[in-house]
């Protein structure tokens, strides 16, 4: 499976650099020197040859990529590294997205609440969008520990802590 790792920003300098925005959580495992990433929609392949921080930014040199032209035509790609379907992050607390969406949500009762439709990346914290059914309304659970105490992917279930009010869509108070 391939996943969005980077945006390539502006070239840097005359000897082929390019600024890349991250869009990883885990740069240093997925844009390191002798690393191969794809450029989306295509099948063209650049190895990163060096990588140094920049401005908050990362500067990436890849192999081939020798001058400012040859850099200013990367302008705007989205790369991408390939992830084995089983693939986990390192810290067992960390999730990649795509491994909890479809999963089924229920109560530490039992109760099934639904599936994760999307996972929405908040300033104050992860939510779950979870639905019943396609024309439901979505819940929104906050993805913290106090209320979401348990994800099993070997399993295929999240188990819920809801606060009172949570479950109540579309009901008046």
């Amino acid at each position: 499976m391939r996943v969005v790792v980077a945006r390539v920003g502006r070239a840097l300098g005359v000897k082929g650099d390019v600024l890349v925005d991250v869009l990883t959580d885990e740069p240093e495992r997925r844009l390191a020197p002798g690393i191969d990433v794809f450029v989306m929609g295509g099948e063209r392949t650049l190895r990163i040859e060096s990588e140094r921080p920049h401005g908050g930014r990362l500067c990436l040199h890849f192999v081939g990529v020798d001058d400012r032209g040859a850099a200013e035509a990367l302008t705007g790609l989205l790369l991408e590294a390939e992830r084995g379907d089983d693939e986990r992050p390192e810290d067992p607390d960390e999730f990649y997205d795509d491994a909890l969406v479809g999963l089924e949500v229920v109560t530490e009762s039992g109760e099934l609440v639904g599936a994760v439709a999307e996972v929405l990346h908040l300033p104050a914290q992860d939510v779950l969008a979870v639905r019943a059914a396609p024309d439901t309304p979505e819940i929104l659970v906050p993805f913290v520990a106090d209320i979401v105490p348990t994800v099993d992917l070997d399993a295929g279930r999240i188990v819920i802590r809801p606060p009172e009010g949570l479950l109540q869509i579309g009901e008046s108070p």
